[in-house]
């Protein structure tokens, strides 16, 4: 089966999804969206209203700052594949309780195992929690002790460059952290770009023989 075709069917399958008290509450269903060959996802914690109404991720204020972190930076939003640790909007935009991530990991996880990206960042500490603590096996202590830093983790079968920073909502009226999620997102392109350059050839030890020819 194709990616695409896999893609369809987690996508039908969020949509008809009830294994959580958040389905309920929905307009729509937020998969995610981004091309399914990306190097780099990143995740956030839940739909907001804009997003309910759109059934799309980040479309709201929040979106449009993460579109200009992104684009400011040299990274146009379509090169990236951006989704959530729960796909179905919490009522009153409330956090996303911890039953619920758990309920809608079985989709966060076949999104990544879907697209296996090299490189994942996690905006806010539900999402950092989800893939330091329950996939990764590292503690977390909160994003603002965990940011700013690259780390290397064993994800689903895979090795994966993460880094974890503020959900960008959380920028929107704190302009400490605006600075520091500009910082950060400086180290998450600077990082994507070395990681999407080509390596280099090793050069083939020479022997006696190449030398009398």
């Amino acid at each position: 089966m194709s990616k695409e075709s896999l893609w369809l069917s987690i996508v039908e399958d969020i949509k008809s999804c009830k294994l959580c008290r958040l389905s309920s509450y929905r307009t729509n269903a937020v998969p995610g969206e981004g091309p399914l060959n990306a190097s780099i996802v990143f995740v956030g914690e839940a739909p907001g209203k804009s997003e309910d109404l759109a059934g799309r991720p980040f479309v709201g204020a929040a979106g449009k700052l993460l579109t200009e972190l992104l684009e400011s930076n040299g990274i146009r939003r379509e090169e990236v594949f951006i989704t959530n640790v729960v796909k179905c909007r919490p009522p009153d935009n409330r956090d996303p309780f911890e039953d619920e991530v758990s309920a809608c990991s079985i989709h966060t996880n076949k999104i990544v195992e879907l697209i296996r990206p090299s490189m994942i960042v996690t905006l806010g500490n539900h999402s950092g929690r989800y893939f330091f603590e329950v996939l990764g096996g590292i503690k977390w202590y909160g994003v603002k002790r965990a940011r700013g830093k690259v780390y290397k983790l064993r994800i689903l079968g895979n090795d994966v460059v993460l880094i974890p920073t503020y959900h960008p909502a959380a920028a929107l009226y704190n302009p400490k952290v605006r600075e520091e999620l500009e910082e950060d997102f400086k180290l998450i392109v600077n990082t994507y770009n070395e990681l999407s350059k080509p390596k280099p050839t090793q050069e083939k030890r020479k022997t006696l023989l190449d030398f009398m020819k």
